[in-house]
């Protein structure tokens, strides 16, 4: 490949499809000279702005080709023992590592999120220095419009290259597209993400007159929401709290993030659910939500998380096997738990029967439960044993399957709410709020299933936490087979269990309801709350088709994780459960 096309990232690809291919409109590169062709006129200029949002969301969701298998299996969020998408190379307590070796297997994987990123930000820089420059789209309120979207697409960008990657080369205000020797640290990268959001909040205040402001055009963001300025401002808002959640890489520095910052965004970000209308034609697409079905083949929910839902004594006996021991016999973990999320019964028949994956699988039919006991025949009891289970995600069946009334075409949630009230629970107990981080668990905790149809599970239905501290177990019996949810492992040797506190409660609200919601997001929190298991590499490198780009040596290229040649420190201690 071109080293300059490389390093500098062409403006192209302004996608219209984002699902399993995408189409793409090639375009002169703004930084070899052609800016002034490309961005003359307003509408033209708009119409490309407009297409990065689709673009940011291409690299993050749009294929299969991404870390996000990778990141799944290292936080147990999913495994599968095929080696698409590097899967079965990166199973945790394997010695598995991010090689970045020229041509390494994993290359196309490890390359797309960095490069489309990379895009999207110097595209977006490209935009508000034209806007720098005097540039205008026709009045005060248009040009702020189109400069609170730019700094939108730059603050979740560098967010998202702050949280995956340890560094990369960056645009901003002061400094050119061809720095190519430049490469910025992650937390430097994270604080230029937090100013461009600010920025992109700034300008929205900044509103204007004349026409053509505020609402955002609707095919900038496809969504059911409208995107005023409010609404608009919600979201920045919301996404400013994620990065700056997920950008610690080790439970000192998520301690160390700026939790008063996270819940005054979380308190002022989004009302309901965000939803993005996935269409064929106007995108944005999903992968990650098609690659997870409900066939073990390609994906099971492994024992160690969802297994602190357990009352019937399965996942302590699980727990007290030898690691190698669990699953011996082409045994799949099966559990009992009250916790409606699950399906419901104390046999697998009976799980099955409750809910049947069939119920969800024509259009605009949410599934009852976020999780099914996959029909026995789907089992696939191949790779590492344990890993098995009987158990697949399933809580967006319907829209992978039929959508509104096609497969992956309408309505999808890319955020939760309940997920930015638990980033605000989480900085609430960080700061000794505990009967505030405690509300803000229950809401989840205690939900239980819909009065009106469709008849679906909105939380767990589990007992309020009532006492507010950091040591008080959460309420129910302890034991194996006690009432309390969740149980938690117990360190050094995480071979029993005890109930859990609200700090637990409120980690295994947080797994439950963001599971498969967006990026790898069982990974961003449990390397920030110690929950990886040893050894787990912690970040992926600069890709070296990059690192060559900018003139490094076959022997200055370095991967993530144990073993030779790759950065030091860039694995996960022991975890808080002692796995």
């Amino acid at each position: 490949m071109n080293r300059f096309l490389i390093r500098s990232v062409v403006l192209g690809a302004a996608v219209a499809v984002l699902g399993g291919c995408e189409d793409t409109l090639i375009v002169q590169n703004p930084n070899q000279g052609e800016t002034e062709r490309v961005l003359s006129t307003p509408g033209d200029a708009e119409n490309l702005l407009g297409s990065y949002y689709k673009r940011w969301s291409s690299g993050v969701y749009g294929s299969g080709n991404n870390l996000e298998g990778m990141g799944n299996i290292y936080a147990l969020m999913s495994y599968s023992a095929l080696a698409n998408n590097c899967q079965n190379s990166h199973a945790p307590f394997s010695g598995a590592t991010n090689f970045n070796s020229v041509g390494n297997l994993c290359q196309t994987e490890q390359f797309r999120l960095y490069t489309i990123l990379s895009e999207v930000n110097r595209v977006a820089m490209t935009f508000t220095s034209k806007l720098d420059g005097g540039f205008s789209f026709g009045s005060a309120a248009r040009d702020n419009r189109a400069r609170a979207f730019a700094e939108f697409l730059n603050g979740i960008s560098l967010g998202y290259l702050a949280m995956v990657h340890d560094s990369a080369g960056i645009v901003t205000a002061t400094t050119g597209a061809l720095d190519a020797g430049v490469l910025s640290g992650y937390a430097a990268i994270a604080d230029s993400s937090m100013a461009a959001f600010q920025r992109s909040l700034d300008a929205i205040a900044a509103g204007g007159t004349g026409l053509d402001g505020f609402p955002l055009p609707s095919t900038w963001i496809p969504s059911p929401t409208v995107w005023t300025a409010t609404e608009f401002t919600r979201l920045v808002r919301s996404y400013r709290a994620r990065v700056r959640a997920s950008i610690a890489r080790t439970p000192a520095e998520r301690a160390a993030v700026n939790w008063a910052a996270v819940i005054a965004d979380a308190q002022n970000g989004i009302t309901a659910n965000h939803n993005i209308t996935t269409s064929t034609t106007v995108g944005p697409g999903n992968s990650w939500r098609s690659t997870y079905g409900v066939f073990g083949l390609w994906h099971q929910m492994p024992p160690f998380f969802i297994g602190m839902a357990d009352v019937s004594g399965s996942y302590a006996a699980w727990l007290a096997q030898p690691l190698g021991e669990r699953g011996a016999g082409n045994v799949g973990f099966l559990m009992t738990t009250p916790d409606l999320r699950f399906p419901q019964g104390a046999t697998r028949a009976a799980q099955q029967a409750d809910h049947a994956i069939t119920s969800c699988s024509v259009a605009a039919t949410p599934c009852e439960r976020y999780f099914v006991n996959r029909a026995t025949a789907q089992d696939q009891y191949a790779g590492l044993g344990f890993a098995w289970s009987n158990y697949d995600f399933a809580r967006f069946h319907s829209w992978r399957t039929s959508g509104d009334g096609t497969q992956q075409n309408g309505a999808t949630p890319f955020m939760m709410l309940s997920e930015i009230r638990l980033l605000e629970a989480e900085g609430q107990y960080r700061l000794g709020n505990f009967a505030a981080a405690g509300a803000l668990v229950n809401l989840s905790r205690t939900a239980g299933m819909t009065t009106a149809a469709p008849i679906v599970a909105t939380g767990g239905g589990l007992p309020a936490i009532t006492v507010f501290n950091a040591t008080t177990p959460v309420p129910g019996t302890a034991g194996a087979t006690g009432t309390c949810i969740p149980k938690v492992p117990v360190a050094p040797t995480a071979s029993t269990v005890t109930c859990g506190n609200l700090w637990e409660a409120l980690k295994y609200e947080k797994r439950l309801e963001t599971a498969f919601t967006h990026y790898m997001p069982w990974f961003f929190d449990g390397r920030g709350w110690g929950d990886l298991p040893r050894d787990t590499p912690l970040y992926w490198a600069v890709p070296y088709q990059d690192l060559q780009a900018r003139g490094r040596s076959i022997a200055q290229v370095y991967g993530a994780g144990i073993g030779s040649g790759n950065a030091p420190n860039s694995v996960a201690a022991t975890s808080v459960y002692g796995w």
